[in-house]
């Protein structure tokens, strides 16, 4: 990929791992849309057949299970919440259960814990949604929920599960959402993926109702812009690394936003990218990207 100025491109020889192909049994993909990784760098994988497929770092299928309901739609967001982080103890995979209005868990073997569903219920009031994208925890077992469509909002619930605030809605203003798709945090910062904003919004959820510190990015195709983000990983430099769907690339930026390199271009020869939805960093550093509609997963090296 041709990278103008001095943004250097990721080398074509720092993929070195590609996995998956397209179909229904175990270890496939059909255009699978969300992935989270564990503290064991066991990586989960949602499709659009409502699986949840679990691989070792190295593609390796080790089990498998299939979410509850299907027939509206299929789940868009996966998040790992760790023992620490869970108010009883347990780890768990939360999944934002999109078209069912509600965020569920499940235990790492795939047991569903029903007691820690939120929501199920349309509409705009609190503790209600409407299309769920992504859920996410923080150190104290708090839970974010971000939603679209009608709403394009952020609700956050205690380790009980009960309303604490809201913030957000429909428009390009800072604070404002259109598909706040994926969430993650760190160091009591809440990074959002405002993926039909074109956009990276940052918030400090230290406030009662968390401020907005910055928004990274706009609309378009160069270097620093975003065409549909749709996930993000942090880095342990205090980078991160964010995937487009439109532009079929990763861009790698700093800690104070600035790009560092970009990685990717259309197509289905390793290296390229079709409409990736999903991204996350292992403990060795090395990237897994979502190549959703290549039905597969690449994995690739930071550079230095």
């Amino acid at each position: 990929m041709a990278v103008p100025g001095c943004v250097p491109a990721f080398a074509a020889s720092k993929v070195d791992l590609v996995w998956g192909r397209y179909g229904l049994g175990d270890g496939k993909f059909v255009k699978p849309r969300a992935m989270t990784i564990d503290d064991d760098d066991q990586l989960y994988i949602v499709d659009t057949t409502g699986r949840i497929q679990v691989f070792d770092a190295d593609g390796q299928l080790i089990r498998l299970w299939k979410t509850p309901l299907t027939k509206n739609g299929r789940p868009t967001g996966l998040a790992y919440q760790s023992a620490d982080q869970s108010q009883d103890g347990v780890a768990k995979i939360l999944v934002a259960d999109t078209h069912y209005y509600r965020m569920i868990a499940y235990t790492l073997e795939g047991r569903l814990i029903e007691s820690s569903q939120i929501g199920g219920v349309a509409g705009h009031l609190p503790g209600e949604f409407a299309f769920v994208t992504d859920a996410i925890s923080d150190q104290q077992g708090c839970i974010y929920i971000g939603e679209y469509n009608a709403s394009d909002r952020i609700q956050k619930f205690d380790p009980d599960g009960k309303f604490v605030c809201q913030w957000g809605g429909t428009g390009q203003e800072p604070g404002q959402f259109v598909r706040p798709q994926s969430l993650v945090i760190a160091n009591d910062v809440l990074w959002v993926a405002d993926a039909c904003n074109h956009r990276i919004q940052r918030f400090d959820l230290t406030t009662p109702t968390p401020s907005l510190i910055d928004i990274w990015g706009g609309p378009g195709e160069g270097i620093g812009q975003f065409y549909y983000p749709y996930d993000l990983a942090l880095c342990d430099d205090s980078g991160v690394v964010v995937v487009e769907y439109k532009n079929n690339r990763i861009q790698r930026f700093d800690g104070k936003g600035e790009p560092v390199a970009v990685w990717g271009g259309a197509g289905i020869e390793p290296g390229q990218l079709n409409q990736p939805w999903g991204i996350v960093v292992d403990s060795l550093g090395r990237v897994h990207v979502l190549d959703s509609n290549n039905h597969r997963v690449q994995r690739l090296y930071l550079p230095a």
